[in-house]
């Protein structure tokens, strides 16, 4: 217990330092990523996510009459003896889960070469499965990370909670501007009480050069939850135009520096350090095992989406 409000006091007072910016923008957002989501859920998402998080158990429910077919075993006989006929018991599926859905709002979220940036299709992203588990009567929270944790909404039912959700993420003007994943799966092994899935909406241009204790915070949380990367993957992050000389600001650290774009050699090197960080976080999600969704961020992100749900109830 002191771990925890230890970790929770710790999260106050990032807090203080990022803030709320509600707006008319942010209101119509809302409505309309909750228009956009609403019949996806209610039509696809719910049949599909049932499938693929079970719950732990089955709870007695009720007793009805005994009817040909039914499992002798399920015979309630005590309640048979009382009634002087048969009588069954009834039990439903004990599947009230706990999901967390981390959103990485580090500065390198504002590009986007399709038609929406990364940070929208994050929220929309986050407020689907939000909404898919909260239809489910399962439990939803919100993590929030840039290079500090700067928001947690601890996970709740209802698809009031669900709004509230995608509000706070739509709403949220983080402190911090850099990646760093391992203070956000840090803070989550603190908060979750109960084994939960942790769907985790980053880019992932960063690596253990960046964040030095990422293998190992991603390790430990994936050893006691169901940890789920959703890969925001934009073709145009891995290599740089020839356009010739170009000014380049990182939008991470505030550095600026001129490139030469026209230089065979500068493109490739900028290419090969790209390839070297997907590669290594390939290589973490393959070593931990973990179910992958990767969405290039120039295309429809559902039929990925959906066929990773798809798999996963394959597989299961």
């Amino acid at each position: 217990m002191t771990a925890r409000w230890g970790a929770l006091r710790t999260a106050d007072e990032v807090e203080e330092r990022g803030r709320h910016v509600f707006s008319p923008e942010v209101t119509a957002q809302l409505k309309r990523i909750e228009l956009a989501t609403r019949g996806l859920v209610e039509s696809l998402f719910s049949g599909e996510y049932h499938s693929i998080f079970k719950g732990r158990g089955l709870e007695f429910s009720d007793v009805r009459e005994y009817q040909p077919g039914d499992d002798v075993r399920s015979i309630d006989w005590n309640v048979t003896a009382r009634r002087g006929h048969l009588f069954v018991k009834e039990f439903v599926e004990e599947r009230q889960l706990s999901a967390l859905v981390m959103v990485d709002l580090s500065a390198s979220k504002t590009f986007g070469t399709g038609a929406k940036d990364h940070a929208t299709i994050a929220a929309e992203i986050a407020a689907i499965l939000t909404l898919a588990a909260t239809a489910n009567n399962d439990r939803a929270g919100l993590l929030l990370v840039t290079d500090r944790v700067e928001r947690f909404v601890p996970p709740d039912t209802g698809r009031r909670h669900a709004l509230r959700v995608v509000l706070e993420l739509l709403a949220w003007q983080p402190a911090g501007r850099e990646t760093r994943l391992s203070e956000g799966f840090r803070y989550a092994e603190k908060v979750l009480r109960q084994r939960s899935t942790v769907f985790v909406i980053s880019d992932f241009l960063t690596g253990s050069a960046v964040d030095p204790d990422l293998p190992r915070s991603a390790r430990k949380l994936a050893w006691d939850h169901d940890v789920v990367p959703v890969r925001l993957l934009d073709p145009a992050a891995g290599r740089l135009p020839r356009v010739g000389m170009l000014a380049v600001t990182d939008p991470e650290t505030g550095r600026r520096r001129v490139v030469n774009t026209s230089s065979r050699r500068v493109r490739a090197r900028f290419e090969a350090a790209s390839a070297a960080t997907r590669e290594e976080i390939d290589k973490l999600f393959g070593d931990l095992k973990l179910d992958t969704i990767d969405l290039d961020t120039g295309e429809d992100y559902l039929p990925p989406l959906i066929g990773f749900f798809r798999g996963r109830a394959r597989k299961l």
